[in-house]
């Protein structure tokens, strides 16, 4: 493991704590003595996303957090919260035994998440997603405030 501020190779554990997700190690360099951390997660098979347009490309987690970030800028959700989701999301994906899964169901995997997590980042996702109109985006509000729709 390379320390990140001067590059050397010899670093020791100082800690290590598992999760469901990943085993995060804290680590000290034996030449600077500067602390980094790491995550350790298991690689499963490989997971492929089929595109609208039958593209197919490796699923990329990091997509699925910048998506994230950007519904739940400047809302009370943490980074934290945001993995958590993202673990979530990719532990369903790999659970489904397929190679490929649409696009479509990572999306939906996403908006379900935020839909439980926060209604404003709910809305910004889901409205950039499915393309809302002014009319579609008007429903989905009343159906989210529980009120009848138009």
């Amino acid at each position: 493991m390379l320390c990140p501020v001067c590059r050397s190779g010899d670093s020791r554990v100082v800690d290590s704590r598992e999760d469901d997700a990943a085993v995060r190690r804290r680590r000290e360099c034996q030449s600077c003595r500067n602390r980094f951390t790491t995550y350790e997660r298991i690689e499963s098979g490989r997971l492929f996303v089929v595109k609208k347009d039958g593209r197919r490309e490796p699923f990329n987690r990091d997509k699925v957090i910048g998506g994230l970030r950007k519904a739940c800028e400047k809302r009370p959700i943490s980074d934290a919260q945001m993995q958590e989701v993202t673990d979530s999301i990719e532990r369903d994906l790999y659970a489904r035994g397929e190679s490929e899964i649409p696009s479509s169901a990572v999306g939906e995997l996403i908006m379900g998440a935020l839909r439980t997590l926060d209604k404003v980042a709910y809305i910004r996702f889901a409205s950039v997603y499915r393309e809302f109109d002014l009319q579609t985006f008007q429903e989905e509000l009343a159906q989210l405030l529980g009120k009848p729709g138009r």
